[in-house]
């Protein structure tokens, strides 16, 4: 009969004290073992989550002894000689030669290409690699790097005070990379620096989907956001972007 009540089908468990809250009929036994269980939980968070604070707190550190930054983000999987290769190392290439260092996830495909145009072009080449199983190995063409284990420091400290951002096309890191950037932008969590999306070809069908089913279909996002990206093939408008863009701590 405990099919309907609101603990479920182990409702027998558990009985509802005054307080309105479920406690535990387990034997005492095996509370203390679910008790021992949550007690180490807790201390592998606590171990993750300062594992994870000393790599957030070292990506701002490497940042800090770079006055500019460009962060690029794209795929993994574009190998060199296909045309987003070629362009993502000429203009990575042109942003070093205007005196910003170049930083990127460290990775193969479009991470590679960009830092090796900033090295070829004697820039700094910054590479924030990503430790995984699979795909994921340093780019010869990284001058300075670092190690991360979690996405999510990894993430945070290539958002930090970069005076802009181009994305390439990519896969689903890319994207989660992209809309995080674009929420933090539009939730003012972020200054308004500017987001370049590098390929029309790519990128157009998802600026269709924005502007058709969030904007006019569902209004889930304001006419307004529209501003926060551009989309765009020209080099020389792209460097004109990145030239004019406000010095972290000026906006």
């Amino acid at each position: 009969m405990t099919d309907n009540h609101p603990l479920g089908t182990h409702a027998d468990l558990y009985k509802i004290e005054r307080d309105g809250r479920p406690h535990s009929c387990r034997p005492e036994a095996e509370y203390t073992e679910f008790h021992r269980m949550d007690i180490q939980m807790r201390e592998m968070l606590e171990d993750k989550s300062e594992h994870c604070a000393e790599e957030l707190l070292a990506g701002f550190s490497a940042i800090t002894h770079y006055p500019k930054t460009v962060t690029i983000f794209g795929s993994a999987r574009t190998p060199e000689g296909i045309p987003e290769y070629q362009q993502a190392r000429d203009i990575a290439a042109k942003i070093a030669k205007e005196g910003f260092a170049v930083l990127t996830g460290g990775g193969p495909g479009i991470m590679e290409a960009a830092n090796r145009g900033a090295t070829e072009a004697v820039g700094y080449s910054l590479g924030f690699n990503i430790n995984l199983p699979f795909e994921q190995t340093v780019n010869p063409y990284v001058t300075h790097g670092l190690d991360f284990d979690f996405f999510s420091a990894r993430k945070m400290a290539m958002f930090f005070s970069a005076e802009a951002y181009l994305y390439f096309p990519g896969g689903f890191g890319t994207l989660d990379e992209l809309f995080q950037m674009l929420t933090l932008i539009q939730t003012k969590k972020a200054p308004p620096t500017p987001i370049i999306l590098v390929g029309e070809t790519y990128w157009r069908p998802l600026d269709s989907v924005i502007r058709n089913t969030l904007l006019e279909e569902f209004k889930t996002i304001s006419p307004e956001d529209l501003d926060i990206y551009i989309i765009t093939d020209d080099t020389a408008e792209i460097l004109e972007i990145v030239k004019n863009a406000p010095e972290r701590g000026a906006y």
